[in-house]
């Protein structure tokens, strides 16, 4: 059992403190204040860590105390667990101080900022191939999640007004939407939040740990809103086959007379796909993907704080979840969830989008998928590891053409398409030979050297199996992947010749389980919530 509890660490600091004079009334031994790093350079007390203080602080003392608190959060480059953009150029962090202060629902008074925000949805509109990009109509969000919910409720909307012309109930049986278990938790949060059945179509290995759109079929019916089609799993990077799927629905329309339309996710693919594997068929170029969301803040290379939300025409997004606004002097519309919102991410992410242009776009993306692919044949080659993502391997036809003449290797659309992502296991080969060594302590140990990397269960059905999953963003170039993969063998080996160690490792592992005097603050009690169904809850 791990001795963190049986002692709590905030008792010893307390009583391990220097005593003061009862007539000192000094602060510095209550556990619920915090101290300034240099208060005894400055003269600065100790301030309240739960209450606003009776007195402020100077400005370069406040600053100095949070940067430094700060200091003992991860390293953002060397956190491989998040999907979300960790380095602008500093013309870009110097535009985004400069606009700090606008608000982008304050159409009227920042008129030029509006004009950024719809040249960011017109190209995208282009970029996605909607049939007519000025006829595209979309948002800024605050990030993806907020994007699918307005995807989501725009689908519900329109087959509620489609059950009421034909005169059939929207309440019983009820609508219900359907995607695959990998699913991102916001895609389940949509469904539950706007009373909507949720049917989580199971995965499996064979359909390669996303949706399988000839099983999905099984759940849609004339109460299904649409269909959530993810252009790259959270799990392991794989693009759900979008086209499969419409082709399908096509079928089903055409014998039922049931529309059922398709939202894209397109969290991480929306800025991969277009520009790593043009010909891949997943956007508006399908008549019944009736909108696409993306995160800005992944590989739109953004900051965090910014996703988008794009309609391939103004009639699949109904007319009355638009609010037609008469505020501040002039008339605005808005059908977003936030109101107020900053304007500087939007403003960041037109800077990306003119200064690296699609030459940019794609020679990034490739960069990242080269390296991808790199991390996952090193891996693989160790004997230790199997590679659960794709995109080292090629394509069928690809390996047709190989067996006939040589390839380029370098050519990314001879290999699997998705996202540069690297998902691997223990081998099989390795569990049998040494089943006492857990995989989770790879990622204990990975965060012993700074590396963040995950550890954590496939979807329901294949809960059995742990992955860990490296995210190749725009900062993991080879030196990067070399010195990752040399820590990995390094554990991996130390592991294999101290496996007499486990004991010791297990005490490791509970280490994030510590308690704290920020333990309880605002936080749900164990079982305060629903219980899990599988869909992805991790960072991302």
């Amino acid at each position: 059992m791990s001795i963190s509890k049986h002692i709590d660490p905030e008792v010893l600091i307390r009583e391990g403190r220097d005593k003061r004079h009862a007539h000192h009334h000094l602060f510095g031994g209550d556990p619920s204040r915090v101290s300034h790093p240099y208060n005894a350079r400055y003269g600065t007390e100790s301030i309240p860590k739960f209450k606003i203080p009776s007195k402020g602080i100077s400005a370069e003392a406040a600053y100095q105390l949070i940067h430094d608190e700060l200091d003992l959060d991860g390293a953002p480059s060397l956190n491989l667990a998040s999907f979300v953009n960790t380095w602008m150029p500093e013309p870009a962090q110097k535009l985004m101080m400069e606009n700090l202060s606008k608000n982008l629902i304050d159409q009227d008074e920042y008129p030029m900022t509006q004009n950024i925000h719809m040249r960011c949805i017109s190209i995208l509109a282009s970029l996605w191939h909607a049939p007519s990009s000025h006829q595209a109509i979309g948002t800024a969000t605050t990030g993806s999640s907020e994007a699918i919910q307005l995807g989501g409720l725009a689908m519900k909307r329109l087959w509620q007004e489609r059950r009421k012309a034909e005169g059939k109930s929207i309440h019983e049986p009820g609508p219900n939407i359907v995607m695959g278990a990998n699913a991102q938790v916001a895609l389940e949060k949509f469904a539950r939040y706007f009373e909507v059945e949720c049917r989580l179509v199971p995965v499996s290995v064979e359909s390669k740990y996303r949706l399988d759109p000839k099983r999905a079929m099984e759940y849609v019916d004339e109460n299904t809103i649409g269909v959530y089609v993810i252009l790259g799993s959270t799990y392991t990077g794989h693009y759900e086959p979008v086209k499969e799927m419409a082709d399908l629905l096509d079928e089903y329309e055409a014998r039922t007379g049931h529309s059922v339309p398709i939202h894209v996710d397109a969290a991480s693919g929306g800025f991969v796909a277009p520009f790593a594997s043009p010909k891949l068929e997943w956007d508006f170029r399908i008549p019944r993907v009736v909108s696409i969301n993306t995160s800005g803040h992944k590989f739109g290379l953004a900051y965090v704080g910014v996703g988008w939300i794009i309609w391939r025409e103004k009639q699949y997004l109904p007319k009355d979840l638009i609010f037609e606004l008469h505020y501040l002097g002039s008339v605005e519309y808005s059908f977003s969830l936030n109101f107020s919102r900053p304007a500087h991410p939007i403003i960041a992410q037109y800077f990306n989008l003119i200064h690296l242009g699609s030459a940019g776009y794609r020679a990034i993306a490739l960069a990242d998928l080269k390296n991808a692919r790199l991390l996952s044949r090193a891996l693989e080659r160790t004997g230790w590891y199997t590679v659960l993502s794709d995109i080292h391997r090629l394509k069928s036809d690809g390996l047709l053409a190989k067996a006939v003449v040589s390839i380029d290797e370098e050519n990314a659309e001879v290999y699997e398409d998705g996202l540069p992502v690297v998902s691997f296991r223990f081998s099989d080969d390795f569990r049998q030979k040494y089943p006492e060594i857990e995989q989770r302590w790879i990622q204990v140990l990975l965060r012993a050297r700074g590396w963040i990397v995950p550890n954590y269960e496939l979807p329901p059905e294949l809960e059995s199996i742990q992955i860990l999953r490296v995210v190749v963003r725009e900062h993991v170039v080879e030196t990067f992947v070399d010195r990752l993969l040399a820590d990995i063998v390094e554990i991996t080996e130390d592991l294999i010749n101290r496996s007499s160690s486990s004991h010791a490792l297990d005490t490791l592992g509970h280490h994030h389980n510590r308690r704290t005097d920020h333990s309880k603050l605002g936080r749900m009690e164990q079982g305060s919530g629903s219980q899990p169904s599988g869909t992805y809850a991790k960072q991302c």
